[in-house]
């Protein structure tokens, strides 16, 4: 992630990257790895002690750094791997400190196992004014900064902060692993990539670039303004890993009817070294070596004579380390699913599985396996695992037996339009059916014959000649089978003229959705609506019983001004519904009007001493609108300064320089909702 004060671009180099960090290290006592491996196939280890002044722990950092450092109780809350400092002095006078290091940290700065995590950080800092733009090239790349107005440029990139998500600092900037420039003497101590002690020339830039070049930068074009800063000498600190360390990564066993069996233990660590696996007398090995080691696995087979209590733990170590290093692990039974079967029909789990040692075996979620299978399961999961009183689990996927499914027969939904007149086209409606439907199939039950238009499909529709009652069936089929028919009914009425009923006035505010509702119209065939008058707006659905717009915002006038033209326009809309059926017409209007905005509070000002103005108010409408002030009694003047948005509470202000009031000794405002007022009398002060 990118912290700090500054606003930070990363940009990619013109060069390719070449190299990187390549591998995580075993993990070591204190819960960090033992070392980080980069593409150069350097190894650098966790400086974590006090008694190595080319490697330290920093002494702040251990709670007693007059004792030897041991963990949990007396450790550094942060260390490094790589520490990597530059410092340099900017032609402004301003100091430079950039750092570029692989460091070991606590998640909650609190030292607590399980919390460990190790990142990749760039940081980078300096004073600058703000505003100003800078392009900083390091070993590890670009970065192009702009100074903040309280921190100048201040900016850190951490890549991996999780704890215990060590592989995670690979993918940072820091890598390959820098050390002092073999070709600039002195040489390096042995052992080490340098003396933090000695500022000096390095190698080991992925880009070649072992220099810090600070350039400033055009803040609109990027363009190079000049180059400010610039050094190629380092402070840096590192230990080349001299420890392997080792990994468990399985200890299993198995035993006979009668306690005796084998301990197998598979390891990880580098190549050819001596790993060991330390003897436990009460399970009958004594401490042998494991073997393998070419590729970095080892593998060990000792024998148990004698019981194995659950919980038991083992310890294997590296003995060719100084200190040795040692790893502890549980021993688990190994647990085999021999079958996983599942009757969809019954709905029925079997499981059968074995464990290499004596415990108890468990289905997770379902319970132990007594050779029954698990009733009553309607949706298993798509794995089930195995445990073991001992320790050991196993995972497989499941996979069923049983019929297939199919869909479920769909079930029939039929409404139509009820009441209807004579001659007009009444709509029946089946899309409220429900299931997996290939066919609809429409049918007159009842009433004066008419003919469906449409019966096969979901919508159908026919136009009675008389009235009467009129029933329908709708059957509706799928690969489920067929549906139970539904029944509609249709009370149809003489032909008589229809009544326009647009809804009752509304009053909203600008900016708003408006529905209209014309649906408690009478008799109504169709529906068409229209402006007729007031700020144009754009009807959405202008032929359905329920259509809508937006309550146009109110223009302000254009800055700087004047506006001679300029027009508020605070009329209503009005809208007219006209509906139509086979016996006639009817139209009807209805209103919408803009709400009423009204200011309180109001305060203007006008400084001569530094031409500005500071105008001020409440309005009575809090929806965010904006706000104008124009010189004058009316809106036809200029603008002072540009429009402002009303705060949550309904408050605006505006503080800006110019223009000159002259003789114009009042203001008025006007609002994106429509408010206004005229004619505000200006306090004129010095």
């Amino acid at each position: 992630m990118l912290a700090g004060g500054a606003a930070a671009v990363v940009v990619t180099p013109a060069a390719p990257r070449a190299g990187k960090l390549v591998q995580v290290g075993p993990i070591a006592e204190h819960g960090f790895p033992s070392w980080f491996r980069d593409s150069n196939d350097v190894r650098l280890e966790a400086c974590v002690t006090l008694d190595d002044p080319l490697c330290p722990a920093l002494a702040d950092e251990v709670p007693d750094p007059e004792q030897p450092v041991s963990f949990p109780d007396n450790f550094p809350g942060e260390f490094f791997y790589q520490l990597d400092d530059a410092t340099l002095t900017l032609t402004s006078g301003a100091r430079v400190v950039i750092g570029m290091n692989l460091e070991g940290a606590f998640a909650n700065d609190q030292v607590v196992d399980g919390d460990q995590m190790v990142f990749g950080r760039i940081r980078i800092r300096f004073d600058a004014p703000a505003g100003e733009r800078y392009r900083i090239t390091h070993p590890y790349g670009i970065d192009d900064l702009v100074a903040t107005d309280t921190k100048g440029v201040n900016m850190t990139e951490d890549i991996g902060a999780v704890a215990g998500a060590f592989g995670q600092a690979l993918n940072s900037r820091i890598g390959p692993f820098l050390k002092w420039d073999p070709a600039v003497a002195p040489a390096a101590p042995a052992g080490y990539v340098g003396d933090p002690g000695v500022a000096h020339k390095v190698v080991g830039s992925p880009y070649n670039t072992n220099f810090i070049r600070i350039e400033r930068l055009d803040p609109v074009t990027g363009a190079v303004l000049a180059q400010v800063g610039f050094t190629d000498t380092f402070t840096i600190q590192g230990r080349y890993a001299t420890n392997a360390g080792v990994d468990v990564d399985q200890a299993t066993y198995s035993v006979d009817g009668n306690g005796s069996g084998a301990l197998e233990v598979f390891a990880s660590s580098e190549p050819g070294q001596a790993i060991e696996v330390t003897g436990v007398p009460a399970l009958g090995f004594r401490t042998t070596r494991l073997r393998g080691g070419s590729n970095g696995r080892y593998y060990g087979r000792f024998p148990i004579t004698g019981p194995v209590p659950p919980g038991t733990k083992i310890e294997v170590v590296n003995a060719g380390d100084r200190p040795v290093a040692k790893k502890t692990k549980a021993v688990v039974d190994v647990v085999r699913i021999n079958r996983i079967e599942y009757d969809a029909d019954a709905g029925t789990l079997s499981v059968e599985a074995t464990s290499s040692g004596t415990g108890v075996l468990s289905v997770t979620g379902f319970g132990p396996i007594t050779g029954s299978p698990f009733t009553g399961v309607l949706a298993p999961p798509p794995t089930i695992t195995v445990t073991s009183t001992a320790g050991g689990s196993a995972t497989t996927a499941v996979s069923g037996t049983g019929g297939t499914f199919h869909p479920a027969a769909p079930v029939a939904a039929a409404t139509a339009d009820s009441p209807a007149i004579v001659g007009q086209t009444v709509r029946l409606n089946g899309s409220g059916s429900a299931g997996e439907i290939d066919t609809y199939a429409w049918t007159q039950t009842d009433g004066p014959p008419v003919a469906i238009t449409g019966a096969d499909t979901a919508s159908a529709a026919f136009v009675p000649a008389q009235p009467g009652t009129y029933t329908f069936a709708l059957a509706v089929a799928g690969p489920g089978g067929s549906a139970a028919p539904a029944a509609v009914t249709v009370t149809v009425v003489a032909a008589a003229l229809p009544k326009s009923i647009p809804g009752a006035e509304q009053t909203v505010v600008r900016g708003r959705v408006v529905t209209l509702d014309g649906s408690r119209s009478t008799g109504a065939e169709t529906y068409s609506w229209r402006q007729v008058s007031g700020p144009a707006v754009t009807l959405t659905g202008a032929t359905t019983a329920k259509p809508s717009f937006t309550f146009p915002a109110q223009a302000l006038p254009a800055s700087p001004g004047p506006n001679a033209a300029f027009v508020l326009d605070n009329n209503p809309v009005v809208l007219e519904l006209t509906v139509r059926n086979p016996a006639g017409v009817d139209v009807a209007t209805t209103t919408v009007r803009p709400a009423a905005e009204q200011f309180t509070g109001l305060a203007v000002r006008y400084r001569t001493g530094n031409n500005e103005w500071r105008i001020s108010g409440t309005s009575t409408l809090i929806t965010g609108q904006r706000i104008t002030a124009v010189l004058g009694a009316n809106l036809t003047g200029r603008v002072i300064g540009t429009p402002v948005a009303v705060d949550a509470t309904g408050a605006f202000s505006i503080r800006v320089t110019g223009p000159v009031p002259g003789p114009i000794v009042q203001i008025s405002l006007v609002t994106t909702t429509g408010g206004s007022q005229p004619a505000i009398p200006v306090n004129i002060t010095n």
